[in-house]
């Protein structure tokens, strides 16, 4: 097993071997003034307990509230969750689709300068490098990831270098300073314990001038409000922190970047209804054959609406593109 990118806090163990004692502030802004957001269970491996996502009324911050420890990481995140997690992603997103998004976001990054290396963190079965590939054909495509689909994928030439493990180990940290002109993160950023410090790691990574491309989940979405704890992105209990855009525009402004491009409206995914209609089925598996004519239905709507939801409240994702400027 790759290093964990944190140590357990030394703070009193909680009943939950798997939970850390819950916060009472805000772990980006430090103010005191949350409220619960969601409370939901695991609906894939259906294990006993219930998961606590909060959000402070300061600066929106959304984190999982008490956080999993070290070992509840390691849990939820083995290959064995990961088989169940593509399985599902496959119910409600088909490769076919992954595919074209992938190829989507390439096509809108290749405004890019041509870069000579790329860094894809969480990169998985590294699609998105091999989508990429068609826009810049010159670019070495490396991919990090805490499982070993990363493997897989250089075998298999999607890839040149494979890394296992977390960008914000210290190793990691030292062993990829200043190798890339980019470095991706497409939905990682929700699954680190500390955003920050994966920021920082992914900007040590970057040449001077280099670009850090970010894409994440939009906690202020309307369906994350409509939807509750079937909003699919919430990812329980997966998923340790949202982060708001304006939050993340600044705090890359703070480590030295400047940021050249937001979008609310690429990033969008399709998939708020026909997801929420997965997970509710996923949790309660008898109603998983009633559930299918209902899937394909809210999958129709999602896809009907999209065009209306994005740059709307209604966009469940953001894309930020930063140059590196200093540091």
């Amino acid at each position: 097993m790759p290093t964990l990118p944190f140590t357990p806090t030394p703070l009193p163990r909680s009943s939950d071997p798997f939970l850390e004692p819950a916060r009472e502030d805000c772990p980006w802004c430090g103010s005191a003034r949350l409220r619960t957001r969601v409370r939901a269970g695991d609906p894939l491996r259906h294990r006993p307990g219930r998961f606590v996502v909060d959000q402070c009324r300061a600066c929106g911050h959304v984190f999982q509230n008490p956080r999993l420890t070290a070992e509840g990481f390691a849990f939820f995140h083995r290959d064995f969750y990961e088989r169940h997690l593509e399985e599902f992603t496959a119910r409600v997103l088909p490769a076919r689709t992954v595919r074209r998004r992938h190829r989507a976001a390439a096509r809108r990054l290749s405004a890019l300068a041509e870069a000579e290396s790329w860094l894809d963190v969480g990169t998985g079965h590294a699609r998105f490098p091999e989508a990429a590939k068609e826009f810049f054909p010159y670019t070495s495509f490396d991919g990090l990831d805490p499982t070993a689909r990363v493997q897989q994928a250089q075998l298999e030439e999607r890839v040149e270098e494979a890394h296992r493990g977390y960008l914000a180990t210290p190793g990691m940290t030292a062993r990829l300073r200043g190798r890339y002109d980019v470095v991706s993160m497409f939905r990682h950023l929700e699954q680190t314990p500390d955003p920050r410090a994966e920021l920082r790691a992914a900007l040590s990574a970057l040449r001077p001038g280099g670009h850090l491309v970010v894409e994440v989940a939009d906690p202020r979405c309307a369906f994350a409000a409509l939807l509750g704890r079937w909003w699919l992105p919430h990812g329980q209990p997966r998923h340790l922190h949202l982060v708001p855009l304006a939050n993340l525009c600044r705090e890359l402004e703070t480590l030295g970047c400047t940021v050249v491009v937001t979008d609310r409206r690429d990033p969008h995914v399709p998939y708020d209804l026909s997801g929420a209609v997965a997970l509710a089925s996923a949790a309660h598996p008898l109603l998983s054959a009633a559930a299918a004519p209902v899937r394909v239905l809210a999958a129709a709507l999602d896809h009907i609406l999209a065009p209306l939801f994005r740059r709307t409240p209604f966009s469940n994702a953001y894309r930020i593109v930063a140059r590196k400027d200093r540091g």
